[in-house]
């Protein structure tokens, strides 16, 4: 495929390209270009020019055109779905769901934006300021940019475009190096719904290029990113010579506390949900603090009854429920880190088998709050470290010990110990009876605490991120209307 720049598909300007490939079988799919930055500097000025001509198109048109793009998502359905699992190595089942919140997020974008509201000042409260008329507009940012991880490309690119653009922004995108082959597609079925020429541009290529170029630009009014926590610094520390705004919802390394009189049930179905997209997964548990007197039941039941009875095999059959990871350097990788867990005292109980790009659901015993694993080491894999706990004082201790702070959650019956770890835990969210995994479209989600980002990714708020407040003021105005009366 090519790269989207003003409404043509086109070639990098050097003519370089990089594959991509299947992680399932190693197979290349297909080639796109690997921008130069010339390329991303021209998309980006385009896209300036095109956002006030996109702009100029009222609401209820714009909504029309992104209805537009929901009729086609619908049309490919079956096609976006095959190239999610192709390029991602996930369960067929699994890309579905993920082209069907696209459509999702798409259609709340549109509503909200028809009903986004401006404010209007009381007035006779201040001295001096009887008469003014003062109200407040809302409007877009410009120029965002947006930068889309490999994990869930299509439904993570469509929380960062369709607000965006229903808004009067404009986008360029820039997905991920290792499947950008969805993203180019979901961005050429705008193109094709009708999106102005130039509002919505797709450049392909590294992060560490492509990525840092976007962010020295001081045309892009906000660099919005989906990542880890390095690229998140590194595009900040860039960004910050033009003042250029940021919202990142970055890495997470979210605690499941299971107390001792919780349902053993829903904490291993909880618990396993960390099988879902192979573990890759910003949040979802992946501490699992549980306390000493169910540890060994909960840990039983969990191999037992959820990861030996994964369905793995074919990802094109409907069936299947455990695929891949991104890449095979991505699951040595999970290896390198189960190794050092392990290295560090942990005891491997179940699965530590490595083929490939596969990487088998895995159980580590005996961590503690003093290793890798609790504190930073983010673990993008179907790793399921078990520490335990005697005291809940003891076990929000473990749960703090990491400098993320995306989500997290809490198995309890007890209603009062559940409230005090959802009052301790400095996370972005706790969910009581539930998993840090919990991701409602319409409630905030993402950072806002400790190194996990500032974005509160979500249909509720979202447009406080892609627009801004204007306000005007009609200086005597109620003076000159109590006049004409």
């Amino acid at each position: 495929m090519k790269m989207l720049i003003s409404g043509h598909w086109v070639d990098s300007s050097n003519g370089q390209t990089l594959d991509v490939v299947n992680p399932y079988d190693g197979a290349v799919i297909d080639t796109v270009p690997a921008a130069a930055r010339e390329d991303v500097d021209k998309a980006i000025s385009e896209a300036v020019s095109a956002q006030r001509i996109w702009n100029r198109i009222i609401i209820r048109e714009r909504a029309k055109i992104l209805r537009k793009f929901l009729e086609l998502l619908t049309r490919d359905r079956d096609d976006l779905a095959r190239t999610i699992t192709l390029e991602t190595g996930k369960p067929v089942f699994d890309s579905y769901g993920e082209i069907d919140s696209v459509y999702m997020t798409f259609e709340s974008a549109i509503e909200i934006v028809k009903h986004h509201y401006g404010k209007s000042m009381p007035m006779g409260i201040e001295g001096g300021y009887d008469d003014d008329l003062q109200v407040t507009v809302h409007e877009p940012l410009g120029v965002i940019a947006c930068i889309v991880p490999f994990n869930f490309p299509a439904a993570l690119w469509a929380f960062k475009a369709g607000p965006a653009l229903m808004a009067g922004n404009a986008i360029v995108v820039k997905p991920a190096t290792s499947n950008p082959l969805t993203v180019l597609k979901l961005m050429g079925l705008l193109a094709e719904a009708g999106v102005t020429p130039g509002a919505a541009q797709c450049v392909t290529g590294r992060g560490s290029s492509v990525g840092n170029w976007i962010s020295e630009n001081p045309a892009v009014a906000q660099i919005n990113l989906t990542g880890g926590v390095n690229a998140g610094k590194e595009i900040a520390r860039r960004a910050a010579e033009n003042l250029t705004d940021y919202k990142f919802e970055l890495g997470g390394n979210d605690p499941l506390i299971i107390c001792a009189d919780c349902d053993m049930d829903l904490a291993v179905n909880e618990a396993g949900d960390k099988t879902r997209n192979a573990g890759q997964c910003c949040s979802g548990a992946k501490r699992f603090i549980v306390h000493e007197s169910v540890k060994d039941e909960f840990m039983n039941r969990l191999i037992e009854e959820r990861l030996k009875t994964v369905k793995e095999g074919d990802l094109m059959d409907p069936d299947t429920d455990f695929g891949v990871l991104i890449s095979e350097e991505a699951a040595k990788e999970v290896e390198r880190q189960v190794e050092l867990t392990v290295s560090q005292g942990a005891r491997l109980v179940y699965g530590g088998v490595r083929r490939g790009a596969y990487y088998m659901p895995t159980v580590l015993d005996g961590c503690t709050k003093e290793m890798d694993v609790c504190k930073n080491m983010e673990i993008f894999g179907p790793l399921f470290p078990i520490f335990t706990f005697k005291t809940l004082d003891e076990a929000i201790e473990i749960a703090e010990a990491s400098d993320y702070g995306l989500s997290s959650g809490v198995i309890a019956n007890n209603l009062a110990d559940a409230m005090k770890v959802a009052a301790s835990l400095r996370t972005g969210m706790v969910a009581v009876n539930g998993s840090g995994g919990f991701r409602a479209q319409e409630l905030p989600f993402g950072g806002g605490k400790k190194m996990s980002g500032n974005s509160r990714e979500c249909m509720s708020s979202v447009l406080e991120e892609v627009t801004q407040e204007k306000s005007i003021i009609f200086r005597y105005a109620m003076k000159k209307y109590n006049q004409a009366k």
